[in-house]
């Protein structure tokens, strides 16, 4: 029998005593850069495509669960006699046009007074109406 005890393993004395802690932590944060900054190239796509389509999503005005109903000035489901209300949209808003409005714009093809009783509307819409991811994706920073 041998002792390969003293073989060396192909490595010389001052590479095998390279591996303290400070290479060691060097070279891992190496790694993570390299790692992030994969990630970082696959996830900006993503981001631009969700920013994208949270832009083109559509609200009606009123939704599903209120066809018929016309939009008080409050942003309340109204019947189609009460004063001052106003009658369904005919169309749906995009996101971007509801963005817009929600910063002072009006939407498209309505007066002033039409538009802030249509963005009452949209802000009153809850989980589960027609219109809410649109509008609570609006809200996400990005």
């Amino acid at each position: 029998m041998t002792d390969n005890s003293n073989l060396n393993d192909g490595l010389s004395e001052s590479t095998r005593n390279s591996e303290n802690p400070s290479n060691v932590t060097r070279r891992r944060a190496l790694m993570m850069g390299a790692v992030t900054a994969s990630a970082v190239v696959s996830i900006k796509p993503a981001l631009a495509q969700t920013a994208g389509s949270v832009l083109n999503c559509e609200i009606p005005v009123p939704g599903n669960h209120a066809a018929g109903g016309y939009i008080g000035p409050d942003g309340k489901i109204v019947s189609p006699d009460t004063p001052g209300a106003f009658p369904p949209a005919g169309r749906n808003f995009t996101g971007e046009e509801v963005k817009r409005a929600m910063n002072g714009r009006s939407l498209p093809g309505t007066s002033y007074d039409q538009s802030k009783a249509y963005v009452n509307y949209i802000r009153r819409l809850q989980s589960g109406q027609s219109g809410f991811t649109c509008y609570a994706s609006l809200q996400m920073p990005r």
